[in-house]
């Protein structure tokens, strides 16, 4: 007779990775009567992407490893959806809930397989919303929304956006940013990396750049534009640029990979693990890039953040933050930069609940959703 409840905890993609950690530990600390399974779909399976980030953040091996893979959104999403509920079907005790984070396809492939089989899902970093169709981490985030039971949110838009949505109150609870969390706990270790001394890099005097999403990397044009802006950014910062592999396949197919390799003032690396990644971060004199994680980062770290996109799920990186949302305006960009420089950038601050305890409140929570589901009232 098992005594205690298995909760299946999945990752599959970098963002994901960073973010478990805080929540085994909260889970752990907080809900003693749970039992945690790591499931890892290995949407993100090169090392770089993943081995590395499991060492560097103390996160237990997984469990499970689905080993899914690449492929196109449709057939990745698919081979999630596939392998999770074949494990779910054969494994020896079933999960009574399945805790799923963020907006990859692993979110929403395990979120489906779980509700198809009347296993209750939990998702944290619930209700943001972009409002844009085009980008398919939004369906993602909407989808898993619509049919997890617990909705766990980082900031105060995730729970308006939810209700409006038709969500019940009782449903959704405000817990703060899990990688927040992480960032404090790391942020020691990240520095003592010394990546800038490697790197040949002074403290505030130079740009990390980093960007994935398909709106800026697929089009040639855009592409082109932003390698043009990249350019002419260093003459005033040198720019690091962590290059995501799909991000190299595009600029490498458009001759552009050359051009980078040229400009000295540019230094163009591989995926970067988290730590040297926020070892940079964490002494740059501003950020540019896509990512909306990166996008929390600058403003826990009180760094200027110019963002690549029309959008943003994160608000309040924004209304509170350090982040303004550039677009594809390249002329905008070069201007913010040199705002940067001359001290004219707008001031952030930290918002509420991103203190580093999220990952606690998060245990809590799951621990109050498992007793309830035990005891309904």
């Amino acid at each position: 007779m098992h005594s205690k409840d298995i909760v299946a905890c999945v990752v599959g993609a970098r963002p994901n990775f960073v973010k478990m950690g805080p929540i085994l530990r909260g889970i752990e600390a907080c809900a003693p009567n749970v039992q945690t399974r790591l499931i890892h779909t290995g949407q993100h399976y090169d090392d770089a992407m993943s081995d590395s980030f499991f060492r560097q953040l103390g996160l237990p091996q997984p469990d499970v490893h689905l080993s899914v893979g690449s492929g196109r959104q449709g057939e990745q999403t698919a081979k999630i959806l596939d392998s999770y509920e074949r494990w779910l079907l054969d494994c020896e005790q079933t999960p009574a809930a399945t805790l799923v984070v963020g907006d990859v396809n692993s979110t929403v492939g395990c979120a489906l397989a779980s509700t198809k089989l009347q296993i209750p899902v939990i998702h944290v970093e619930a209700g943001l919303r972009s409002f844009d169709r085009t980008m398919p981490e939004e369906i993602n985030r909407v989808v898993t929304d619509a049919i997890s039971e617990l909705l766990l949110v980082s900031e105060p838009s995730g729970r308006e956006n939810l209700l409006k949505e038709g969500k019940s109150d009782e449903s959704i609870r405000l817990c703060g940013n899990v990688m927040i969390d992480v960032l404090r706990s790391q942020l020691d270790a990240a520095t003592a990396l010394d990546p800038l001394r490697k790197m040949g890099l002074t403290k505030n005097q130079y740009a990390v750049w980093t960007m994935h999403r398909p709106s800026n990397v697929d089009d040639p044009e855009q592409l082109r534009r932003f390698v043009d802006a990249m350019t002419q950014i260093s003459q005033l910062l040198p720019v690091v640029f962590p290059v995501h592999p799909r991000t190299r396949n595009q600029l490498e197919t458009l001759g552009l990979w050359q051009t980078l390799e040229a400009t000295s003032t540019i230094l163009a690396t591989d995926p970067l693990s988290y730590h040297e990644l926020l070892g940079l971060t964490s002494k740059a004199k501003v950020i540019i890039t896509d990512s909306g994680g990166l996008q929390e980062e600058a403003t826990a770290l009180e760094i200027p953040c110019l963002t690549l996109r029309e959008n943003t799920e994160r608000p309040i990186t924004v209304d509170e933050g350090t982040s303004v949302l550039v677009g594809h305006d390249v002329g905008l960009l070069v201007k913010l930069v040199d705002d940067v420089i001359e001290n004219k950038f707008k001031q952030g601050k930290c918002p509420q609940l991103w203190d580093g305890s999220a990952g606690r409140r998060v245990g809590a929570e799951v621990a109050t959703f498992m007793a309830s589901r035990k005891n309904p009232s």
